[in-house]
């Protein structure tokens, strides 16, 4: 299954790197990264693939909200499919 990270918030130091730290502990691959930095602003959307996760779905999202809280970022993760429905016109 692929996953859709999307990640909005103040910009700091490690935002990267405590993200992708994170997916490789559960062995998530990352597959393409989009980010920049807007007046400060920190935007960032990001696609892996949980093919050979350690964990399921529900944990991954409960570990990035975590990650959120503690980064000030708001972290929310979705499957590619519930994503793209979304945000089809």
């Amino acid at each position: 299954m692929r996953i859709v990270l999307t990640i909005v918030g103040k910009d700091r130091v490690g935002i990267i790197a405590r993200v992708s730290n994170l997916l490789a502990e559960h062995n998530i691959n990352i597959l393409n990264i989009n980010q920049n930095i807007m007046d400060g602003f920190f935007n960032m959307v990001l696609i892996a693939n949980m093919q050979n996760a350690d964990v399921q779905l529900d944990k991954v999202k409960a570990a990035f909200n975590a990650l959120g809280e503690e980064l000030g970022v708001d972290i929310r993760v979705q499957s590619e499919d519930i994503f793209t429905a979304m945000h089809r016109i």
